[in-house]
């Protein structure tokens, strides 16, 4: 006779959400898992407390339904989990709106300031290196004939009346600047890296893209970079090279007019951890929650979605997310 399966006493689901919620080092883990995902080492460094009692905190986050994870080759990242999937919801959204509310503390900012320009350094170190070698690392996994098509048709559906400008991030080669230029008045093209802007550089001027203007920038702090009412802008193929996407986020908040439109093409999570050495790749692609919630921390609503499976095994996904009014 075979055991029963025990039943889920709610009262103790909600004793250990409220139990991972009780400590102030748990509160400021979900304050900083708000806009980014970490590893327990560089979370363990951000709080100045041992990789074992960081690994213990997170623990309990984790079985609260709290914090969600993803594993990374041999490594696990991080986030916070959305409030939908949990029993305690509405408990939840209230919690984190008053997690969100508090300040970090000075030390911990600084802190968390290094890891992510630890984080830059490494992505402009490898497309220093590798910039002549784009196309080939590209094609290892997804080269931009294969998702061409479904961010064409996307910008279609979703382009409306106001034209005036587009933002592009990381325009490798330059390929899709060749869509853009037609369709906007003024379009913006910006990356990290000055090899990766030449390359775009030279289709550029060989298609007289006259109304493109390319730009470097420092980090992702978009909003430095650029003026305010963009209408619409890209990112194809680029989150998953960016140490804080979360951050494109926030900025596109401040530069992209209300109900303009970011569409990102990406990969969808996978577990191909060579393509951090092949590729320069900082994460191994994103569950869609969590650009979802990236998007709508920063002020966005999710629109329109394309999923589709290449034959190599990954899964690319092209999203539209609406900056609100």
């Amino acid at each position: 006779m075979s055991a029963k399966t025990p039943e889920f006493d709610p009262a103790d689901g909600l004793a250990a959400f409220l139990k991972a919620a009780g400590d102030p080092l748990r509160v400021q883990i979900l304050r900083v898992l708000a806009q980014d995902s970490f590893g327990v080492m560089e979370l363990a460094s951000l709080f100045d407390v041992k990789q074992s009692g960081m690994s213990h905190h997170l623990k309990l986050l984790a079985h609260a339904g709290l914090v969600a994870t993803r594993r990374e080759g041999n490594s696990i990242f991080y986030r916070r989990a959305l409030a939908g999937a949990s029993p305690y919801a509405a408990l939840q959204e209230s919690l984190y709106r008053q997690v969100d509310s508090l300040a970090c503390e000075a030390p911990v900012l600084a802190r968390l300031e290094q890891i992510r320009s630890e984080r830059v350094i490494s992505s402009q170190a490898f497309f220093s290196d590798n910039s002549d070698k784009f196309r080939s690392q590209q094609d290892l996994i997804a080269s931009y004939p294969v998702y061409a098509e479904q961010v064409t048709e996307m910008l279609q559906q979703v382009i409306g009346d106001a034209r005036q400008s587009a933002l592009e991030i990381g325009p490798g080669e330059g390929e899709f600047l060749s869509v853009l230029s037609p369709l906007f008045e003024q379009v913006w093209a910006i990356d990290i890296n000055q090899a990766m802007l030449d390359q775009a550089a030279k289709r550029v001027e060989q298609e007289q893209l006259a109304n493109v203007t390319l730009k470097l920038v420092a980090g992702e702090n978009l909003s430095q970079a650029l003026a305010g009412g963009i209408d619409m802008a890209v990112a194809n193929m680029v989150l998953h090279h960016v140490p804080s996407p979360a951050t494109v986020f926030q900025s596109l908040a401040q530069v992209l007019r209300a109900d303009g439109s970011f569409i990102v093409t990406d990969l969808c999570l996978h577990d191909q951890n060579w393509a951090r050495e092949a590729c320069g790749d900082v994460w191994l692609g994103f569950d869609p929650d969590e650009l979802s919630q990236w998007a709508e921390a920063s002020g966005f609503s999710v629109g329109k979605n394309i999923y589709f499976a290449l034959r190599n095994g990954f899964q690319i996904q092209v999203r539209q997310f609406i900056k609100c009014r």
